[in-house]
């Protein structure tokens, strides 16, 4: 499976109509992929707004990456956004694609995004660690996808879902405290570029 991160930076006030703009440019017939998720992030760098799309294969991904880049509003929210920002990954290829909440059964409303820089090399033995340690980690809380990236910097981002802030909070607790996470000899394999955004559901986004 295949994703897309949009990052769009937005003018305070304006997630509600970026939110339907986002959802139709989408879901437009000639859209390639699925939207997955629409969130508009709470702590962290603020005024963001973060669409997840999904493809069953690279081309397909690609051809959205094009129609967008040529789009004449990118998002229906071309003469909205301030900056916008587009990063390709690949999920990690033991993991279950990343289905809306209504068939995953995984929903926030608080969802927590990752990313960490990857050190030279370090890209296998992470994907090899989690799927090691991950089943023990999800019975504390569910991943909703862990994937590499395509472009940019050697970086890996993963998802989580939470009902409350408070319970994030304990989940982490909990999987350090039982020595569930993180997956032993993890972190050396990472740089010190790590990134967390807390982000809430829009109403458009099929996570919820």
């Amino acid at each position: 499976m295949y994703y897309e991160l949009a990052t769009l930076t937005l003018p305070f006030g304006t997630t509600a109509q970026a939110a339907t703009q986002v959802h139709a440019f989408a879901t437009a017939p000639e859209a390639q992929g699925e939207l997955l998720a629409c969130w508009s992030t709470d702590i962290g760098a603020l005024n963001r707004m973060i669409v997840l799309r999904g493809f069953a294969d690279l081309a397909a991904l690609q051809a959205e990456r094009e129609r967008t880049q040529r789009a004449a509003s990118p998002f229906g929210c071309g003469d909205l956004y301030q900056h916008l920002e587009l990063a390709s990954y690949r999920g990690f290829p033991w993991m279950k694609p990343a289905r809306p909440s209504a068939e995953s059964g995984i929903a926030g409303p608080v969802y927590e995004i990752r990313t960490y820089g990857i050190r030279p090399g370090g890209t296998q033995p992470t994907i090899d660690l989690w799927q090691q340690y991950l089943p023990a980690r999800e019975a504390i809380s569910p991943c909703v996808v862990a994937m590499v990236a395509l472009d940019g910097a050697p970086r890996f981002t993963n998802i989580w879902a939470y009902p409350s802030l408070d319970a994030r909070s304990q989940a982490r607790a909990d999987a350090v405290a039982q020595g569930l996470w993180p997956p032993k000899g993890g972190p050396s394999h990472l740089t010190t570029d790590m990134v967390s955004t807390i982000a809430l559901p829009t109403s458009v986004s099929p996570m919820q």
